[in-house]
């Protein structure tokens, strides 16, 4: 309702404060919808949110911010090529959900830019998914490790801002 308000009056700059924060997915669709139109017409909207995909999705560049500071800015494409992968592989190891392996593992296997973990699942940064994932299958054979998950994705913006805040996270923790 208060973006439709707002809209009334024709501005040419829409400032939204994480405007789909509490929206059903319908809804959160048809609010970028709008905004889409909006900015088809020439309108700028600056966006505030917290859903990387959601600023993937409607903005043209994206300011990164951690701890008050601005860390990246520059387009939602060009901040994912900086990952140096296009491909998330994750997977999992072990019945229990919590991986025998090192976060880092799986970094020195060719075509793997960065790994991390996330929720319980290792995710190797990679290039080239079908010369990654053979060795990767591999590699665990050789270690006896069961795979309990395996899929593949797009980078995506969040993957930015996670590889972004944990490297400030390790800096500062150097740094202590």
């Amino acid at each position: 309702m208060a973006v439709a308000t707002t809209l009334v009056g024709n501005p040419v700059l829409l400032f939204l404060d994480e405007p789909t924060t509490g929206l059903d997915p319908r809804s959160r669709r048809e609010l970028w919808g709008v905004i889409t139109e909006f900015r088809g017409q020439g309108g700028t909207v600056l966006l505030t949110t917290h859903y990387m995909d959601e600023a993937e999705r409607l903005c043209d560049r994206v300011a990164i911010f951690d701890h008050g500071l601005i860390i990246a800015v520059d387009s939602p494409r060009n901040l994912i090529a900086g990952l140096g992968a296009d491909h998330i592989i994750e997977f999992g190891v072990g019945a229990s959900g919590t991986s025998p392996l090192a976060a880092n593992f799986g970094t020195d296997l060719q075509g793997v830019s960065a790994a991390r973990m996330d929720a319980g699942l290792h995710c190797l940064s990679a290039e080239q998914v079908h010369v990654v994932i053979p060795t990767l299958l591999a590699r665990l054979r050789e270690l006896e490790l069961e795979l309990t998950n395996l899929s593949t994705r797009q980078a995506t913006l969040e993957d930015v801002f996670v590889r972004f805040t944990e490297q400030r996270l390790d800096d500062d923790q150097e740094a202590s």
